[in-house]
């Protein structure tokens, strides 16, 4: 029986080899003898776990684990898929599925949080970026595979999953999470401070280029053309469609390369350009990041910074600089697998690097410090001559408690929005003490024919 076996194996591994094999040298050719005697080797392996296993395995459990074992010892991205699982990342890139919210990554045996999405159970039990899963339901994940584990975290609408969770200086702490179906609004938008445009970008899914230049739009259209700057935000952002952070990308880029993937064959190099036509026309940008900004938040980050476009505020980013490609297998399955590196305008890879920002911000919570003193201002004098502009005080004092209130709870926040302004101040100042060249011109001819 294991003799038929391996004949098999010998014969399936013939089919797929046997046309290379005859334009190889011979020193090649002596590779694939080695490739035969792997093959029979596993042939044999699988057959002795089926014979001598505690309990009974299909050939198909053992074959697609075998499969999976091979793609995932490549790198974390890449693996196989089943058909539910490539169902599932389908629904996910369309912006509608089912789970708990958070994108996930195998680093040192344990599940490692990239990022919690907005909104989701996740997101609201307060999963941070950076946390480590160690049991689901119970059950430690040391062993499992990441496809094992998600799908241990995945589960019906409604029902619970309860996961351990370990976060640095921090005792490990258990938290119970009900399933919902996650509807991904990956855009949203809103003005603040009267003129500057905050954007959101919580992933790159289907659209998110067309909704963020929508949400341009209409801000100018509301603001009548008075727009200051825009804070693009895609803090714990764990990334999604590449040509989705092209096109995020090419909105605010008039020319020049985006970026570039790059394979182990040099004639398979791709360089991604923008399109003439910048949507925000030149107002200031500051763009947040933190540790959850992965992948296509990355490549928006590195574009934008490589070209002076924007000012990166915030925390180093996530620091994953690899592409993965999907190929349909038969029944309905898939492989996933790391076919590319991509670089940033300037030629520099993020893979285990990230993004560093311009202007570090940390996290931090602001307390507004009271004063009980005696603080006199002009106004507290005797006999003080009031402003005539007066009427108007007190509808701005209420403009501005709405701002603090509004702002207060988000630092980095307040940090990027002060930045913008201060931009486009500095722009505004810098444009009035601009020469006037025109008007230069036409002065000069009555001299110009005085002299003759």
């Amino acid at each position: 029986m294991i003799r038929k076996t391996i004949v098999i194996y010998a014969l399936i591994a013939g089919l797929f080899t046997g046309c290379a094999i005859a334009k190889e040298e011979p020193k090649e050719a002596q590779n694939q003898v080695n490739t035969y005697e792997l093959l029979n080797l596993f042939g044999e392996i699988m057959e002795r776990t089926k014979s001598s296993y505690v309990e009974e395995v299909s050939d198909k459990q053992l074959i697609e684990s075998a499969i999976n074992g091979m793609l995932t010892s490549l790198d974390p991205h890449s693996s196989y898929l089943t058909e539910e699982d490539f169902r599932y990342m389908n629904e996910q890139t369309k912006g509608k599925f089912g789970g708990l919210g958070i994108q996930v990554t195998m680093e040192n045996g344990v599940v490692k949080v990239i990022s919690p999405i907005d909104d989701t159970p996740a997101h609201k039990a307060g999963i941070k970026a950076g946390d480590y899963i160690t049991d689901i339901d119970g059950k430690t994940v040391i062993g499992m595979t990441l496809n094992e584990a998600v799908s241990k975290l995945r589960g019906k609408i409604g029902t619970s999953v309860k996961i351990t969770i370990r976060r640095v200086n921090e005792k490990p702490f258990t938290v119970t999470l009900k399933r919902e179906e996650i509807k991904m609004d990956s855009v949203k938008s809103e003005i603040m401070n009267k003129d500057i445009l905050y954007v959101r970008i919580s992933s790159f899914n289907e659209d998110v280029d067309k909704d963020t230049e929508k949400a341009i739009n209409e801000a100018q259209k509301k603001l009548k053309n008075k727009l200051a700057g825009i804070v693009l935000d895609v803090r714990n952002n764990p990334g999604g469609l590449l040509e989705q952070a092209i096109g995020v990308s090419d909105l605010f880029l008039d020319h020049g390369e985006i970026v570039s993937t790059r394979s182990r064959n040099d004639e398979d190099t791709i360089k991604y350009t923008a399109t003439a036509g910048d949507v925000a026309q030149g107002l200031p940008m500051v763009v947040l990041i933190n540790e959850g900004s992965a992948s296509a938040s990355e490549i928006v980050a590195g574009a934008l910074q490589d070209h002076h476009r924007a000012v990166i505020v915030g925390e180093k980013s996530f620091g994953k600089g690899s592409v993965q490609t999907v190929l349909q297998l038969r029944n309905n399955a898939a492989m996933r697998i790391t076919t590319a590196r991509y670089y940033t305008p300037s030629g520099r890879s993020i893979q285990a690097k990230g993004i560093e920002p311009d202007v570090v911000v940390k996290p931090a919570k602001i307390e507004e410090i009271k004063s009980y003193g005696l603080n006199l201002s002009e106004a507290d004098l005797k006999g003080a001559l009031k402003n005539e502009q007066d009427k108007d005080k007190d509808k701005k004092d209420e403009n501005t408690k709405k701002e603090e209130l509004t702002d207060k709870n988000d630092y980095q926040l307040i940090r990027a929005l002060d930045l913008v302004k201060a931009l486009y101040l500095y722009n505004q100042n810098d444009a009035l003490n601009q020469p006037k060249t025109e008007n230069k011109s036409e002065a000069e001819k009555p001299a110009e024919e005085s002299k003759k």
